[in-house]
């Protein structure tokens, strides 16, 4: 029986550094992440060309049956000589050695790799990118439940690294939570732009043959179309956009690393990461290495790299389908996806297993001059000078306690007396009871009560807003996941046909 393939146009197989360079590494990946999806594919590609009267239901039947025993057998039975040059070629290949040419030529009827392998890719790029989600939710868990057992743990508050004024940890926490919060939203966005079918688009024009493109798109799970048939071969904004998302989420992820790499030195003594988390020295006995927090930031640096990569393989060329433009980003794309969803895994884990030292914590935002602007607001509340004039009046007082080497909590109403004289020829006359509440980190944070301050009320409403969104967005994520299962399972079902 005479062999079909697809290699007519040209007489020589593909060179030894083209199979090395290109051919090799995409049938690898294309095996470890697009063989079950192609298959799932291919199952009701064939089903719906029955269902058009586009091919006979015994064809299509055959094919079903020969697709199922080929997904049960896995990629190692489509034997590959790197003769052929993707993982579809192979498929036909054994689809015509199995049913013959009559038969096994009939899958790809009404079709072209073109609109297959952009819908494998965005398959392939909406399951990764579901688990992101289900990984960041995880984090914003964690994070959620951490600013709520930190929510009443005073500490400084910083700005250009200096102390600015006191807030909490848990406060700290809430922030960097609405910041995730905005990152699933990204990521939710660049999902359901990913979730729609090119399948049916063909080359770039569609076919003549009355294909049903909604019924694939639901078979396979999608919420809709790429309708335009040029848009859905020649446009990956859907890869751009995911892998943006990733790169913004892991950003601001090493911003946090950071501080906690900062908080975790002998210097700060504020927190200290769990045992599981750290490496040693191989020469300094003493060494306690935060290598987890490290890795996120380095792997932040590599997701910043993948866009670069997906970004520029596009940069200038045809809108149309071409190789660098719409095949080359799927790699950088895939890697970004898989590091930013195994970094939040390892980010949930080390956020969780922190140690906090309270103590250390507030005896620095005590000490450290952060309430010099609640002094100074004081001064404004209770003699009436305007804003500016008291600035001065602390300033002058914190510049000299620093200079003798005082605490921010030692300062006396003589001394904001005796600047206010030499300032603005008056005394204040504050109690010391008065400036004594000022001093004190806990009372500052008590009075921030405007929305969106670190008042204990605030954060108790906050967190439990906070609490129910995330609960939302887990239970869509779930169900995402659930819709996709339950299409892939009635795609596979019917064994025995």
């Amino acid at each position: 029986m005479a062999e079909v393939s697809i290699r007519e146009r040209v007489k020589r197989p593909p060179s030894a550094a083209m199979v090395e360079s290109y051919y090799k590494p995409a049938l690898a990946r294309a095996f470890q992440y697009q063989f079950d999806l192609e298959i799932w594919i291919h199952l009701v590609h064939a089903t719906m060309l029955e269902r058009q009267g586009i091919i006979a239901a015994t064809d299509a039947r055959a094919l079903r049956r020969a697709l199922r025993d080929l997904h049960q057998a896995g990629p190692e039975a489509l034997a590959v000589d790197h003769a052929l040059e993707d993982m579809y070629t192979y498929v036909e290949r054994h689809l015509t050695r199995v049913l013959g040419p009559e038969v096994g030529g009939r899958l790809h009827t009404g079709r072209s790799r073109n609109d297959l392998h952009v819908t494998t890719w965005r398959m392939t790029l909406r399951g990764l990118t579901g688990e992101v989600l289900a990984a960041l939710n995880e984090l914003r868990r964690v994070t959620l439940a951490q600013a709520r057992r930190y929510a009443e743990t005073v500490m400084p508050g910083y700005t250009h690294w200096q102390h600015a004024q006191p807030i909490t940890l848990g406060y700290y926490l809430l922030a960097f939570a609405d910041q995730l919060a905005r990152d699933y939203a990204r990521l939710s966005a660049a999902y359901d732009r990913t979730d729609r079918c090119p399948l049916g688009a063909g080359a770039l024009a569609t076919t003549a043959f009355p294909l049903d493109r909604l019924f694939t798109a639901d078979a396979l799970g999608f919420a809709g179309l790429v309708e335009v048939a040029y848009d859905a071969v020649s446009s990956r904004d859907d890869a751009q956009e995911a892998t943006a998302a990733c790169a913004l989420l892991l950003t601001g992820l090493s911003r946090l690393a950071v501080d906690l790499q900062a908080w975790s030195t002998y210097e700060y003594r504020f927190i200290e990461l769990g045992d599981q988390h750290c490496a040693v020295s191989s020469i300094m006995p003493q060494k306690k290495n935060p290598a987890a927090l490290e890795h996120i930031k380095a792997t932040a640096a590599m997701v910043t790299g993948a866009l670069t990569a997906t970004l520029a393989a596009s940069k200038n060329t045809a809108f149309a389908d071409v190789s660098d433009g719409v095949t080359a980003l799927n790699e950088p794309a895939i890697e970004a996806a898989v590091r930013t969803r195994r970094i939040l895994t390892l980010a949930a884990e080390v956020l969780d297993a922190i140690t906090v030292f309270p103590e250390r914590m507030a005896k620095f935002a005590a000490t450290g001059y952060g309430t010099a602007t609640e002094l100074a607001d004081v001064i404004v509340r209770e003699t009436g000078l305007s804003f500016r004039m008291a600035h001065n009046i602390v300033a002058t007082v914190v510049a000299g306690a620093i200079a003798a080497g005082r605490a921010a909590n030692e300062i006396e109403t003589q001394e904001l007396d005796a600047a206010a004289r030499v300032l603005f020829g008056r005394s204040l006359g504050l109690s010391a009871e008065t400036v004594r509440g000022a001093l004190d980190p806990t009372e500052n944070i008590r009075r921030r009560t405007v929305t969106g301050g670190p008042a204990p009320a605030n954060m108790t409403t906050m967190l439990a807003t906070r609490d129910a969104a995330l609960a939302a967005e887990t239970t869509e994520t779930t169900r995402r996941a659930a819709h996709l299962a339950a299409r892939r399972v009635a795609a596979f079902g019917a064994a025995g046909e």
